[in-house]
């Protein structure tokens, strides 16, 4: 697909759809397609981070750093982790809530080439964009993008519905049958570890990690 027929098919979402708790946006952020420049990927596994939850950047409260995570639903917040990979999330509910979604995978669509270029020495497509921080490196998303508004048409990072369909949620629209998604634990973190707050497209090779069978 080229970029030109993509960006005529996708239509930005509403803001009324981030507008709230992250816990319901979160598996309907799946199948979603998130673009910055000349690239673009659709989003297959996310997790939600509230504002009572101890694992969240939003726990003690506003900061200097993650300012972001408490402005209006539909924007960006980014941040560097262990000082070395850049993350995005998607702010969610009112603003000053703190409530938001990590980006945690993506499956290359648009200028997968680029994103390996950037990505390199990774040779597998499935390993381009398969955790958050190779996401953010994929499409070149880092601090400058932070706060960034993702309902802007045309804007950059943005985020869209899938190709050939119009914005509104619902069985017609983007929302993954829950027959395709899997609910489990959050990974990577040490506090609120039993929270099934990770959502991931069933039987996609480009997750960040498999959840466990049986």
């Amino acid at each position: 697909m080229t970029v030109a027929n993509a960006e005529l098919s996708g239509a930005v979402l509403p803001r009324s759809f981030f507008a709230r708790p992250a816990v319901e946006v979160a598996p309907e952020l799946l199948g979603l397609w998130l673009w910055h420049g000349r690239t673009a990927v659709r989003i297959v596994e996310v997790e939600a981070y509230e504002p009572d939850d101890p694992a969240s950047h939003s726990f003690i409260g506003p900061r200097p750093r993650t300012r972001s995570m408490f402005g209006p639903p539909g924007h960006l917040y980014v941040y560097r982790s262990y000082g070395v990979h850049w993350c995005a999330n998607v702010v969610c509910d009112a603003p000053g809530v703190g409530s938001a979604v990590l980006l945690r995978a993506g499956e290359p669509m648009v200028g997968a080439s680029l994103m390996a270029q950037r990505r390199a020495p990774a040779s597998a497509l499935r390993q381009l964009c398969s955790g958050p921080g190779k996401l953010c490196s994929a499409l070149a998303i880092d601090a400058t993008q932070d706060g960034v508004d993702l309902c802007r048409p045309g804007g950059s990072p943005r985020l869209s519905a899938p190709v050939g369909i119009d914005p509104g949620r619902g069985p017609t629209g983007w929302v993954p049958n829950p027959t395709d998604v899997i609910r489990t634990t959050r990974i990577g973190i040490s506090k609120a570890i039993d929270q099934p707050w990770r959502w991931l497209l069933t039987g996609s090779p480009h997750v960040s990690r498999r959840a466990a069978q049986g």
